[in-house]
């Protein structure tokens, strides 16, 4: 029986979502690594294991200026527009808003009319946003039932605070500052909710005069980066609570929460642990009405050699894991943790999100491993798994390899030799690199993936 909805991707629920068709195409971010010479760009790579043209870049566009450093990105519309009180219930997933994070410039693309070669509609300038914000480098993207969601690192200064502020849904006009009261929240970098519960949680990276020439040692000795979480309300837009992860525990980077609407638990990754370089994932969750975070992962670093090591590590001897990315399944039952310092995709079991079991891993890349794909051994790659993003049926996971371009060049000073692959899980766990899936980028360093019609991380559902 058909099911009448105003965009067939959009569906209520993560279960209906998982029995979505097959994705054909990925969306990714393409950072220009020559500087000012020519701009980023938006690629196209063809995902569809039936195309003659599988596995590789079939498209592209490029930005009208130079020096954006495309980043994240997000679509215009999802599946949270089906929420009961979503204001907005005819809309598309039509656009993608693709930010320069140096820039602060917003690029609105159009992929309807030939998703191969998406169109540039409209790019809001830096001017807009500072001054109906007083906010800059835009970074995460979500579409939400009343609006788009995006986080901002800063002001157009470069100093404090970052926040979130909102675009229409439709005229993609810059409407304003989302908090009310934000308390003690000074440093930004994702968000996410618990829509079904009235509740927004944001973590912590740096202002970007902290990460925009790459990590600032003493600012990471002195404990300067992130370590906290925080709650708000959500209709509100008032901050509730304040989660201390520790001095110690510095970046708290990516944020998933359960995708299931009735539940409230979800998970944050941490960069590095000033006390032993170890990278961590915590659950957070509610309880008695309040909010709590516990440390459920630990991943330690790994001893190398010196000279295996660039010039910020070398005295330690050690690589650290570096924590740069996470994603969980529309079942909330596997999670993939990026180690983009040693080089290695983790998968957990979380389905108990209170101890989570590790059911498998692989390696590409790597500080001092260097570890190459199956289909071309005698081939070194370096760089690591970085952002990941996988299939709605949870049976593919793809990942790129470069973060941001000046931390690059400090952890991989060689230069990124950029790369996107694809992973196959296993139903029951484990993980196998595709043989077949190998794309290597010589004009662009690849960074975040969006999949046409959805992916784990693109959509918010608001029925179990």
């Amino acid at each position: 029986m058909p099911f009448w909805k105003p965009d067939p991707t959009f569906y209520p629920s993560p279960k209906m979502a998982m029995k979505a068709p097959r994705e054909k195409l990925a969306y990714v971010a393409g950072l220009n690594p020559d500087g000012d010479q020519r701009p980023d760009a938006l690629l196209v790579v063809d995902v569809d294991p039936s195309s003659s043209t599988y596995g590789q870049r079939v498209g592209q566009v490029a930005m009208p200026n130079v020096g954006d450093e495309l980043h994240h990105f997000g679509w215009n519309a999802c599946s949270s527009a089906l929420c009961p009180y979503a204001p907005h219930p005819h809309l598309e997933r039509r656009y993608l808003l693709v930010p320069g994070i140096r820039s602060s410039r917003i690029h609105i693309i159009d992929t309807k009319a030939d998703p191969r070669n998406p169109t540039i509609e409209k790019v809001i300038e830096p001017e807009e946003l500072h001054a109906r914000t007083d906010y800059s480098r835009p970074h995460t993207f979500h579409c939400g039932p009343d609006g788009i969601y995006v986080s901002a690192l800063g002001n157009p200064e470069g100093d404090g605070p970052g926040g979130i502020f909102l675009l229409d849904h439709q005229s993609f006009e810059v409407l304003g500052r989302w908090e009310m009261n934000r308390g003690p929240q000074y440093l930004a970098y994702d968000f996410w909710w618990h829509l079904a519960h009235d509740t927004l949680i944001t973590s912590e990276w740096g202002t970007p005069k902290m990460i925009e020439d790459g990590v600032q040692p003493e600012a990471l000795l002195q404990a300067q980066y992130g370590q906290s979480l925080h709650i708000w309300d959500l209709p509100k837009r008032r901050h509730l609570q304040a989660l201390h992860l520790g001095d110690k525990e510095q970046m708290v980077l990516e944020l998933r929460p359960a995708h299931d609407p009735t539940k409230t638990h979800g998970f944050v990754g941490v960069v590095l642990s000033l006390e032993d370089l170890s990278a961590s994932v915590w659950t957070w969750y509610r309880e008695n009405g309040s909010w709590h975070i516990s440390k459920t992962i630990t991943i330690p670093a790994e001893p190398a050699e010196p000279d295996q090591l660039p010039p910020l590590l070398k005295d330690f001897k050690a690589v650290p894991p570096l924590i740069t990315d996470i994603n969980l399944s529309l079942d909330d039952n596997w999670l993939y943790v990026s180690c983009w310092g040693t080089g290695e995709l983790r998968q957990y079991d979380v389905s108990n999100p209170f101890s989570p079991k590790f059911t498998g891993s692989i390696h590409l890349g790597g500080i001092a491993r260097n570890a190459a794909h199956p289909s071309h051994p005698d081939r070194p790659l370096n760089g690591g798994p970085q952002m990941v993003e996988i299939s709605r049926d949870g049976k593919r996971v793809y990942f790129t390899n470069s973060l941001y371009y000046a931390w690059d060049q400090q952890f991989y000073p060689e230069g990124i030799n950029s790369w996107m692959v694809q992973v196959n899980a296993g139903p029951s766990g484990g993980l196998e690199v595709d043989p077949d899936f190998f794309l290597t980028f010589d004009d662009y360093r690849a960074h975040q993936i969006r999949l046409a019609g959805g992916d784990a991380s693109s959509d918010s559902y608001c029925f179990p």
